[in-house]
């Protein structure tokens, strides 16, 4: 195969507008259907590409609006913690009682915890994938219990009014 100009021309009059593409061995020149096909490929990638960069903006800009929505709600203490289980989700792994006015038997939850852990510990046949839902959950009740804990000592300061801690030099 050739590569000058003026010997594919020679071979091939009717291919007489070649066009120069700069091919991973070197330069090689296209007939003109070849590089219709070439352009073809890259604008359908170009499409592909774009629209799903679209889709997935359009999906983050959703999530973005619900989580603000929720948080402006105050919905945030049933939603999905960080860990993406639900209160009764967890309650239901650790086989307790949901949170009661955010008061739970933290024993009991702990006891819970320590013995399906131990009971799902990978070395002793068990499955980590159980073991990190059986972590996930006692945070996610205690983190409903802290977030209650705190709620209630706001309000129990707003009832008792401001009082603000004075530093005295010796």
């Amino acid at each position: 195969m050739t590569n000058k100009l003026s010997d594919l021309i020679c071979l091939s009059p009717w291919y007489a507008p070649i066009l120069p593409v700069l091919c991973a061995t070197g330069s090689r020149y296209l007939i003109p259907s070849q590089a219709h096909r070439l352009v073809q490929v890259v604008i359908t990638g170009t499409r592909v590409v774009g629209k799903a960069f679209v889709e997935s903006w359009k999906q983050a800009s959703a999530s973005s609006q619900y989580a603000k929505a929720q948080a402006k709600n105050g919905n945030t203490a049933n939603a999905f913690a960080s860990n993406g289980l639900t209160l009764e989700e967890a309650c239901k792994i650790l086989n307790v009682k949901p949170p009661q006015g955010g008061q739970t038997n933290m024993e009991e939850v702990m006891e819970r915890f320590k013995k399906l852990f131990d009971v799902n510990e990978p070395k002793k046949g068990g499955s980590f994938y159980l073991q990190s839902k059986i972590l996930r959950a006692r945070e996610r009740i205690e983190n409903e219990v802290k977030q209650a804990a705190e709620k209630a000592g706001r309000e129990a300061e707003l009832k008792e009014g401001w009082k603000p801690k004075v530093f005295k030099d010796r």
